[in-house]
């Protein structure tokens, strides 16, 4: 059988003890440090503070293949993501009746595997092998 038992500071229901809290709040907020910190950089300094990319945002070198889209030697994968997608809207290269579909040209057939059509969500995974790990 569960029975409640209250105390000043605790109660407990069944087998499992509450402690209850103050319910008072402070008089004054205070912002975090971190978040104070933030806020008192200005614009040069928050530069200056930046850090390195890293992971899908750092530079990578890429295949012959997708330089010859994206135009550079290294880009991150971010990046070479939209330099795709700007160049398959650029050239209309998504099917008129399921946009989700890309119609490959020469270019995207060497990036894709030779592929004629590509869903989007596969673009992301068939450009791994073009960057050097």
């Amino acid at each position: 059988m569960n029975s409640i038992t209250f105390s000043s500071s605790a109660f407990v229901a069944g087998n499992i003890l509450f402690a209850r809290r103050s319910l008072s709040m402070p008089t004054t907020l205070r912002m975090p440090a971190a978040a104070a910190a933030r806020a008192a950089k200005t614009p040069a300094a928050a530069e200056a503070g930046k850090r390195k990319p890293r992971g899908i945002t750092k530079p990578k070198p890429v295949s012959p293949a997708l330089q010859a889209v994206v135009g550079v030697k290294e880009i991150p994968r971010t990046q070479a993501l939209k330099v795709i997608w700007a160049y398959i809207k650029e050239n209309n290269l998504q099917d008129p009746e399921n946009k989700k579909i890309i119609v490959c040209d020469e270019k995207l057939q060497n990036i894709f595997a030779g592929k004629d059509r590509v869903g989007f969500l596969e673009i992301s995974g068939l450009l791994n092998p073009h960057f050097e790990k």
